[in-house]
């Protein structure tokens, strides 16, 4: 990766769009070079789709709930992982190192969701407890890349 790489993905993540045309105003990368760079960063895994963002709260999963699960359970945490996925509304899922094995992330459409979330963990073979955490107001949400300076990408990632 070097570092017109780095500035296209900077701007895709600020701009929020892969346009090429928007991404040559944002850079002033060629937008032949944009798409031979955008080709090469999909075959390397790097983009992994088109992203077209959704607004959830529109939608209708307006309540986020932050969920700390501690459990003791069977294999790997991978799996264990996989069993916290299949439960509907959960969006994300970290393993994490302390007192709380994961925490999952889940969007839900109402406050009465998070009971029947609740209580599907519950009934996962593994699961000790939960504590469960209502976010009122999401201040900002933004992608990973929007909260560095460009210059500190260039320093940490390019080769």
């Amino acid at each position: 990766m070097d570092e017109r790489d780095v500035r296209l993905l900077k701007a895709i993540a600020e701009r929020e769009t892969g346009s090429p045309e928007a991404l040559h105003e944002a850079t002033g990368i060629p937008v032949s070079t944009i798409h031979y760079r955008l080709n090469n960063l999909r075959e390397e895994g790097i983009i992994a789709n088109d992203r077209y963002e959704i607004d959830l709260e529109e939608l209708g999963l307006d309540v986020t709930v932050i969920i700390e699960v501690h459990a003791d359970y069977k294999g790997s945490y991978e799996e264990f992982a996989d069993r916290l996925l299949t439960v509907e509304g959960v969006t994300n899922v970290y393993f994490t190192m302390g007192e709380t094995d994961f925490i999952v992330v889940a969007r839900l459409s109402e406050s009465g969701m998070v009971e029947r979330l609740i209580a599907e963990f519950e009934q996962l073979e593994g699961v000790d407890r939960t504590d469960s955490t209502f976010v009122i107001s999401a201040i900002e949400e933004r992608e990973a890349l929007q909260s560095y300076e460009l210059e500190t990408l260039l320093e940490e990632l390019v080769e």
